[in-house]
């Protein structure tokens, strides 16, 4: 039930950000600052949100009639096999992320980007690598 709920919640608020988003593209003649930028955000996450609703919600009402596949799915996702196989997937991405993260920062810097940019991306990075390093330190004390 309480799938249903949020399922609805979240294709009812997509749709309340695609209007929003919508209505002002078409009344905002000339934006200025923020307002270039916020009613296409406001469109792009309501389409993200409306289709995972929608999604949801079909999804939860064709499992209702077909308890055994809904079975096999809960299996499939519980299953250590899956599960293993979609951290070291995590840990592939995590270690190419790396380097194509260092890579981009040394290049925009020789391009000449804004320095805010610059220092966005670089904190991003120190962040990734100092949340990779604190949960390897947590781990490695666990195990």
């Amino acid at each position: 039930m309480k799938k249903d709920i949020t399922a609805y919640f979240a294709l009812v608020f997509g749709l309340l950000l695609v209007s929003i988003g919508l209505y002002l593209i078409k009344t905002i003649i000339e934006p200025q600052g923020i307002m270039r930028a916020l009613p296409y955000v406001c469109v792009g996450l309501g389409c993200g949100i409306l289709g995972h609703g929608i999604g949801n919600i079909i999804s939860n009402r064709v499992l209702k009639n077909h308890p055994d596949i809904d079975k096999q799915i809960k299996i499939e996702k519980l299953d250590e096999r899956n599960i293993a196989i979609g951290n070291h997937a995590k840990a592939k991405a995590y270690d190419m992320m790396i380097f194509i993260f260092g890579a981009l920062i040394l290049t925009f810097s020789l391009m000449g980007v804004d320095m805010v940019a610059i220092l966005l991306l670089v904190f991003a990075y120190l962040f990734i690598v100092g949340y990779g390093i604190y949960y390897r330190y947590k781990f490695d004390k666990e195990l």
